[in-house]
């Protein structure tokens, strides 16, 4: 099912921060240049560009005091991770992830989860999850409770990094993050369902308890179950958040 885009609009149209700028040298030093891909991948993900703006070349180039072909190069780059799309005469432009893709992306992240909890689990001493035990059942408890789902949402993002640096495993990392970044949006719009905070509580400190016994098949378990119960609530509240 795939809902109609709106207009793309320019993305220096979107709010945003302060944009970067570039600084004059000082004692005969050449300023550096900033990392375009970075921060326009950030802005991206976390929708302060939206999808279906435009993204356009010189406008960037001018915002972050960059050259015009380190924005190409910025852009092209995005375009290889599926954030944006470059379309003959029209430049580029922001991909909006529709309905199918969303639940395609979710059965691979199932596996993908799933397999990075095994390895950290395997790789580590159980004690070293004693302090994320702790974390979620307790701040996170309260991060719930309050509503605090900014909280919640970083909380989940420690968790995130630390088993993906646990798994140690360059390619699947790769992978990972390649998929997150298509759906960190819609993470955020999945914590504030009715019930989601409170079942996704459960299921991580399911996945930490296996974790802290040292049981790796049942982390994955427990982490390829979650990801299906996220699938399970797109699917549920779908008209409320595409």
């Amino acid at each position: 099912m795939t809902k109609k885009s709106a207009p793309a609009t320019s993305a220096t149209t979107q709010k945003r921060a302060t944009p970067a700028k570039s600084e004059k040298p000082q004692s005969g030093k050449v300023a550096k240049s900033p990392d375009v891909f970075a921060l326009l991948r950030e802005r991206i993900v976390s929708h302060e560009i939206a999808p279906g703006s435009r993204l356009r070349e010189q406008e960037l180039a001018d915002e972050y005091g960059a050259p015009r072909a380190k924005v190409r190069e910025a852009l092209m780059a995005l375009q290889e991770r599926g954030l944006v799309e470059r379309i003959p005469n029209r430049g580029a432009i922001v991909v909006k992830l529709d309905l199918d893709q969303v639940f395609e992306i979710y059965q691979v992240r199932e596996v993908l989860e799933g397999l990075t909890a095994r390895l950290a689990t395997e790789n580590t001493d159980p004690a070293s999850w004693q302090d994320l035990v702790e974390l979620f059942d307790g701040p996170m408890q309260e991060h719930v409770e309050k509503g605090d789902y900014e909280a919640f949402v970083a909380g989940y993002a420690l968790f995130r990094r630390r088993i993906i640096e646990a798994a140690a495993n360059p390619v699947l990392t790769a992978m990972i993050d390649s998929i997150y970044e298509k759906t960190q949006v819609l993470i955020r719009r999945i914590i504030v369902l009715p019930g989601r905070g409170e079942q996704g509580l459960k299921e991580h400190r399911a996945v930490l308890a296996a974790m802290r016994r040292g049981d790796a098949e049942e982390a994955e378990r427990c982490r390829r179950e979650n990801m299906r119960s996220a699938r399970e609530f797109i699917t549920r509240y779908k008209n409320f958040i595409f």
